[in-house]
């Protein structure tokens, strides 16, 4: 049977299959769009499965926002390779689960949400984009920050899109006074802060004693090892925390904008200025496929391999 080149096309629009597949379907559904959407989607059904081993250390990290700037979600979602990750189709299927994450800060339930605009579940719907994509795609996490007062700012580094890209940064801003004040400047200052900065905690009071203790240990020993005493050493182990501080936590970082202030003066000033008392009660920093190992390849060999 004689398939249309625009017929494939078509196809190929609506479910982002592969050209060849898409042909071969119409030919089996005698051309029926409809029957032949559905036998790709069984095919990718089928081939899903196997994809889910592949390593998905790629993708876009997203954040979507609530029109009152009170509640802002992060989530990354991972493919196989960067070429999907921007594909426009991938970019809107992304901002939509970012949306629903607004609802939710848990992966295990939000795939049991509806898709925005569907019937479908979302955990159905990467199903389906795994099967139509050719590539394993995989929610990975999600981070949802709110405020009472104030609100979340954000930034995305390495932007794709509007609001997704490689590194992603959430700073929820509390104020117990005018709500309104405007801090988008700052906002966005010290997100881009943290994510070339990347503290650790927020303050040394959040810092968890065990890693303390152990950082004392550490830096005890060192002077030791160099032969001082017992109360040099003390001395030396206290200083070393105090670096720690500097190095791992928001309000004792130095502005990377003004290395000569540290955030926590950053915010001082602030408030001085506009005569307001903002605080930051949390941030959250995701690096696209941090953690994530990815096996070297060697693409002579790849192509060796398919001759």
């Amino acid at each position: 049977m004689k398939v249309s080149a625009q017929l494939v096309k078509t196809l190929r629009d609506k479910t982002g299959a592969g050209m060849m597949d898409c042909k071969r379907m119409l030919v089996e559904a005698n051309c029926d769009l409809e029957i032949a959407e559905d036998l790709l989607r069984q095919k990718g059904l089928t081939d899903a499965a196997k994809k889910l081993s592949r390593v998905a250390a790629d993708g876009l990290v997203a954040i979507a926002i609530s029109s009152d700037k009170k509640k802002a979600s992060m989530i990354e979602i991972n493919s196989e390779t960067d070429f999907v990750a921007r594909n426009e189709k991938f970019q809107a299927f992304v901002s939509n689960i970012a949306k629903a994450a607004l609802e939710t800060d848990s992966v295990v339930d939000i795939v049991n949400l509806k898709y925005p605009n569907s019937e479908n579940l979302i955990k159905d719907e990467i199903t389906r984009f795994i099967a139509t994509s050719g590539e394993n795609i995989s929610l990975r996490r999600i981070k949802t920050l709110s405020v009472q007062n104030g609100c979340v700012a954000w930034y995305v580094h390495n932007a794709v899109n509007h609001c997704m890209g490689k590194i992603g940064v959430l700073v929820a801003f509390e104020s117990d006074g005018d709500s309104s004040i405007q801090i988008d400047d700052i906002g966005k200052k010290l997100a881009m802060h943290i994510a070339a900065a990347n503290p650790l905690y927020l303050c040394p009071d959040c810092v968890p004693i065990d890693i303390l203790d152990k950082e004392k240990v550490i830096a005890i020993a060192q002077a030791q090892e160099m032969g001082k005493t017992s109360s040099v050493a003390e001395k030396m182990a206290e200083g070393k925390i105090a670096k720690y501080f500097e190095e791992s936590t928001l309000f004792e970082q130095f502005f990377v904008m003004n290395n000569k202030i540290k955030i926590k003066d950053v915010i001082a000033d602030f408030n001085k200025e506009h005569n307001c008392n903002i605080k930051i009660s949390a941030f959250s920093k995701f690096v696209l496929g941090e953690g994530i190992e990815k096996a070297e390849s060697n693409f002579a060999e790849e192509v060796q391999a398919c001759l």
